[in-house]
This record gives structure tokens, C-alpha cells and sequence, in this order.
């Protein structure tokens, strides 16, 4: 099954009306999101599965098709 942020990611990448920079920054904003989201799920006792894996790598793969580097891991990184 493929998520609505998946739909989005496939959209970004084939939208012809955007540059590579354009779509990397708004990659890298869905990219932000769903860490936020992996953070916040687990650090909930309710829910050791948070899902956000695969919408992670799934926007990681677009970024690495568009030749993004991944950006520096801090402490604070996942």
C-alpha cells in the first residue's frame, strides 16, 4: 500500500515545473516532518512500532536519485 507522503514524494520528484534545488528543499521539509514524527512516536510507551521508517526511506531515496548529500548527523539525529 503506498502512503499519501509516498504519493507526495513520487509527485515532487516528477514535477517537470520544479528545479532540483526546489525539490530537494521540499523533500528535505518532508524529510524534517517525519523525523519529528519518529521522535515523537517513540517516545510513547503506546506505540513501539512507529511506522515512520519507510516514509523516511522512501524520501531518502528520492533525495539520493536527485543527488542530495545527506545532511551531517548530530547528536540529536536518528
Amino acid at each position: 500500500m503506498v502512503t499519501f507522503r509516498e504519493m507526495k514524494v513520487q509527485e515532487i520528484v516528477e514535477d517537470g515545473s520544479l528545479s532540483t534545488d526546489e525539490k530537494i528543499e521540499q523533500l528535505r521539509e518532508i524529510e524534517t516532518e517525519a523525523r519529528g514524527l519518529q521522535r515523537a512516536a517513540s517516545e510513547s510507551p503506546m506505540n513501539p512500532g512507529d511506522g515512520w521508517d519507510d516514509e523516511l526511506r522512501s524520501v531518502r531515496k528520492a533525495l539520493d536519485r536527485l543527488g542530495a548529500e545527506e545532511p551531517p548527523k548530530g547528536a540529536a539525529s536518528l
